[in-house]
């Protein structure tokens, strides 16, 4: 399979326009994740390294052609003092596919506090997920081989009171990555589509759904590498009308909370006709 490094280094064609490469996959449209974090990466090339991302937020509008490279467009918004601003196209066959906006920030000081981490097995307690007796957790290991995906048992999840529909799980990449921090955020961007809108499936076992993410938003919260363990804890607070709201909120080992997520999918019932 293609690596995150691969993935992740996109080329400059022209002072704001980048292309990524297709990836080997599984998946009939292009993830969604490679996307965001190509997009990302495209954005983070036109912006002072002083700015670091502090947040994204996209919608997938086409779905994507796996085999074909993909290009972006970057639009220099605004660079003021604190913070900047782009916004990025991504385009196959002269059609935006998805595009997005990012923020970035100078460093800066103020108030602290953070939700406590969810209490749950630590991950080297945990099954590889390849050795799962369920095959679409067997499949991600396929899909993500160099990630290391350990999924909490649904008895050993630690429940939010009043959620409807939750699921957590732990994740790292199993090589050591670059020092660079700007890549840890471009690789959690890309990580950070994995299983989410999964967890709207958890009160509904058996059913068969045709699925795709519609929109996407992350926030980077504190510093974390992508290849130390990392803990997703995901809800779905409401699905209807064909669509799911997901939220996923991640935890470094420590118990840091790391990034918060956000995104609403496509849950339509399966048509056989």
């Amino acid at each position: 399979m293609t690596t995150i490094e691969e993935i992740l280094e996109v080329e400059r064609l022209e002072e704001n326009i980048f292309r990524g490469i297709a990836t080997e996959t599984m998946l009939p449209r292009t993830f969604g994740g490679q996307v965001a974090g190509q997009a990302l990466v495209a954005a983070v090339r036109t912006v002072d390294p002083r700015f670091m991302v502090h947040s994204l937020h996209g919608y997938f509008l086409r779905p994507g052609n796996p085999t074909m490279p993909i290009v972006y467009l970057v639009d220099r918004i605004r660079d003021g003092r604190s913070f900047v601003t782009r916004r990025v196209s991504a385009v196959q066959d002269g059609q935006a596919i998805f595009t997005m906006s990012a923020s970035f920030q100078v460093e800066d000081e103020g108030i602290e506090h953070q939700d406590e981490m969810p209490v749950v097995p630590p991950p080297d307690t945990l099954p590889f997920a390849s050795d799962s007796d369920d095959p679409e957790i067997a499949w991600l290991a396929q899909e993500w081989s160099d990630w290391d995906i350990r999924m909490v048992g649904h008895g050993e999840v630690d429940r939010r009171r009043g959620a409807a529909a939750q699921q957590q799980a732990w994740f790292r990449s199993r090589k050591t990555l670059p020092d660079d921090p700007v890549f840890h955020v471009c690789a959690l961007a890309y990580m950070s589509d994995m299983t989410l809108i999964g967890s709207a499936m958890t009160p509904h076992p058996g059913v068969e759904i045709n699925g795709a993410s519609l929109d996407h938003a992350l926030w980077f919260l504190r510093p974390f590498r992508a290849d130390e363990w990392l803990l997703y804890d995901q809800t779905s607070p409401s699905a209807g009308f064909g669509r799911a709201l997901a939220q996923g909120r991640i935890f470094d080992r420590k118990g840091n909370l790391v990034a918060a997520v956000v995104q609403e999918g496509l849950t339509r019932f399966l048509r056989t006709t």
